[in-house]
């Protein structure tokens, strides 16, 4: 059972790097344990800004600091980053272009009993709809690695949503396809196509092995790349599927679900389902709890699939 979350694997891709990169900047809003930035802190104190809890400071900072051709990667809450410093992500990030990777940790519903105030169901429809802003979910430490490796690359705005806890190994360090803004299918089917992103992958692919002993042929699509979305690989499963299902931790608004829904109505009109959380501040539990409540777990995938098929 993998016990390394996300947000720990970008912590050490990032050190690994700053060891010979002293462009890059890592900048908190007294996040630095929650972000698992700590090592990073102690380690390299002086690529390392504690901006306290001023999100909106937090941003222009690292857009300031990149436009002084730093590498900056800003940690924040998801819930705080993609609201109280919404403005700042919009104009001093994605307007001006700004080189600033914000990550937004503790995702979706990871805090749990803290309750809406402190859940992000909005934040990839609220970043989708910025102009130049990328909006990035990876669904395993390996992909996560993947994906941050990449970032270092270029220097366009992102942003990441990554979840509290650790999640179950979707792929393995020698067998981790990755392509910059190409969905990965991880298995193949004809009967229904599920699509999804951040923790959601890993019920999507669990419910397939579970129909596959139904004799259920279900294909499953990483889309990590929200934006920008990966339109050929989202029709293409489509094609050749009975069904279209999205699975998201996201509100049923503006997510994945949409976004999918709208391209497969336009280029290959299927049935398409979409499962999210409700339109409501979510039940009080952990995030397991959450999800089973809600179907979003392998059985209640499976269980949409066959009543929709």
């Amino acid at each position: 059972m993998n016990k390394i979350p996300n947000r720990q694997a970008i912590c050490e891709v990032l050190m690994e790097r700053a060891k010979e990169d002293k462009d890059i900047v890592v900048l908190c809003s007294d996040s630095r344990g929650s972000a698992s930035m700590t090592p990073f802190a102690e380690r390299f104190p002086e690529q390392f800004v504690e901006v306290g809890i001023a999100e909106q400071n937090l941003v222009s900072i690292s857009a300031g600091l990149a436009k002084c051709k730093k590498k900056p990667f800003a940690a924040s809450p998801a819930c705080f980053l993609s609201t109280r410093s919404y403005e700042q992500a919009k104009v001093d990030c994605a307007y001006s272009n700004t080189n600033v990777t914000l990550i937004g940790i503790s995702g979706g519903i990871s805090y749990g009993a803290l309750g809406m105030s402190h859940h992000s169901a909005q934040d990839i429809a609220a970043m989708s709809a910025i102009p130049n802003m990328r909006v990035y979910l990876p669904s395993d430490r390996f992909q996560t690695a993947k994906l941050i490796e990449a970032l270092l690359q270029d220097e366009k705005p992102s942003y990441i949503r990554v979840g509290r806890n650790a999640v179950e190994d979707i792929y393995t360090e020698d067998n981790c396809p990755f392509e910059m803004d190409r969905a990965t299918v991880v298995c193949e089917g004809n009967d229904a196509a599920i699509i999804a992103c951040g923790e959601m992958v890993k019920p999507a692919v669990d419910a397939a092995k579970l129909l596959e002993k139904e004799g259920i042929s279900v294909s499953v699509v990483d889309m990590y790349c929200v934006k920008p979305l990966d339109k050929k690989t989202i029709i293409q499963a489509a094609e050749h599927a009975k069904l279209v299902v999205t699975a998201e931790e996201h509100a049923p608004f503006g997510g994945l679900g949409s976004m999918v829904s709208q391209v497969v109505a336009q280029e290959c009109p299927k049935k398409v389902v979409n499962l999210a959380l409700p339109d409501a501040p979510v039940i009080t539990g952990n995030s397991r709890e959450v999800f089973d409540h809600y179907g979003l777990n392998a059985e209640g995938i499976a269980k949409t699939i066959k009543e929709n098929l």
